[in-house]
């Protein structure tokens, strides 16, 4: 007779090769860039838009979700009309530009992992100025169910708070790492803030904040991470990645 560990590592081994088979292949993307400039101009002053982006097969709603935070990155005012297209924006902004403006625009793939798809939003402007501003945008795809999730999606029924806290705690570790957790002064400046801007990468939870919003434009875009065991019993189960 087998000792019963050895018949409990053998059911554990099946179970771990059922779940590695129960996983969703990962998706493959179809970059789609190019980068235009007013037709005759020449020399560097002149203005150009950059777009590098992702194109996925059979997943025209996936695809038309891309393209539209794509747009809403580019809007300069709250409620402002988007253009049709990411084409049609290109020529709009072709056709206003001054000399040295330029905006880019990208998608790229984070992670893959449990049935999701993390992908990476990019944009940068310049329309004078001291500097161009660049923002950033995560799409946390859930395949199963066909839809971008919100962190109302993610997280269990009355643990809002509880998740706050732990960013809170996340924002505590950034500042030591820098060694900025005892300047009184940044601390009053660039207090701790919330943000939606999050992603379900496979180590950790992301939260990524834009500039000025954590720190001045010359830190970039400062990133703050939750390690999942943290999140046991705040996050929905099947939104924490499984262990091997």
């Amino acid at each position: 007779m087998r000792p019963l560990h050895y018949s409990l590592l053998c059911a554990l081994l099946l179970l771990g090769g059922c779940q590695s088979l129960m996983q969703p292949p990962l998706l493959e993307a179809r970059r789609i860039a190019w980068e235009h400039t007013p037709d005759g101009c020449q020399g560097e002053r002149c203005p150009l838009v950059n777009i590098d982006t992702l194109e996925f097969a059979g997943q025209p709603q996936l695809n038309a979700l891309i393209e539209r935070q794509l747009l809403e990155m580019t809007a300069d005012a709250p409620g402002a009309p988007l253009p049709a297209s990411l084409q049609a924006y290109e020529r709009n902004f072709l056709a206003e530009a001054r000399p040295g403006w330029v905006s880019y625009l990208q998608a790229k793939i984070r992670d893959q992992h449990d049935g999701l798809l993390v992908l990476e939003l990019s944009s940068y402007l310049a329309t004078g100025g001291a500097h161009g501003m660049p923002g950033r945008r995560f799409i946390n795809y859930d395949r199963e169910l066909e839809k971008p999730l919100s962190l109302r999606d993610m997280l269990l029924p009355g643990q809002e708070e509880a998740f706050w806290k732990l960013a809170e705690q996340a924002h505590r570790r950034w500042l030591a790492a820098g060694q900025l957790d005892g300047d009184a002064d940044y601390l009053q400046t660039w207090p701790f803030q919330k943000t939606e801007n999050i992603a379900l990468t496979r180590g950790a939870l992301l939260l990524k904040y834009d500039v000025y919003t954590l720190a001045p434009y010359s830190s970039g875009h400062p990133e703050l991470t939750i390690p999942y065991a943290q999140l046991d019993g705040v996050f929905k189960p099947q939104y924490i990645p499984r262990r091997g």
